[in-house]
């Protein structure tokens, strides 16, 4: 684990290809997947994102291969149900968790959500926040595993199509 810093958004952007449609309910189509991909998960929006010193990314490696990353973020929410159930002064949203598909079961998203929880209690926040599908059981489960408890629900936009999010919160130690 260690952070991405500029220079990493070619494989930031390759690991968001081939993982962001696995956080994405059965139906969802390819088009509005890689509308998605296009608008939030380019290599110049990982620049961006590299840039702002309100976000932390952490990539994951084996074998000098990115396997997994993660993203934080510090700030003001802008989604009203989030804003209804999460303190902004004392949260850090963890906005993106994704680890390769042939890496699931292998430990790789325990050591990186470690690495992540620890990097977001060194901001000072108090709670970390996450949005997750509400189909998307396997994510569930490694959330709950990982002492975030459903606190309430949000839309997320992912092309032309809304889904339905649970908001999930844990503490900080």
């Amino acid at each position: 684990m260690r952070h991405a810093t500029l220079g990493d958004e070619q494989p930031l952007h390759a690991l968001a290809t081939l993982t962001f449609g696995l956080a994405c309910p059965p139906g969802t189509t390819k088009a509005d997947i890689d509308a998605f991909i296009a608008t939030n998960l380019s290599v110049e929006r990982f620049a961006d994102y590299l840039a702002d010193p309100g976000r932390v990314v952490l990539l994951a490696s084996e074998n000098d291969q990115p396997v997994g990353y993660s993203m934080l973020v510090r700030g003001p929410i802008a989604d009203p149900d989030v804003a209804a159930v999460v303190d902004a002064e004392t949260s850090i949203e963890l906005s993106k968790f994704y680890v390769l598909p042939d890496r699931h079961g292998s430990g790789t998203a325990h050591t990186l959500m470690a690495a992540t929880l620890d990097e977001a209690a060194a901001t000072g926040a108090q709670t970390c926040w996450l949005g997750v599908n509400q189909q998307n059981v396997r994510a569930a489960r490694f959330y709950a595993k990982h002492d975030f408890e459903v606190i309430g629900v949000k839309r997320f936009l992912v092309g032309a199509e809304w889904h339905d999010d649970h908001i999930r919160r844990r503490k900080l130690s």
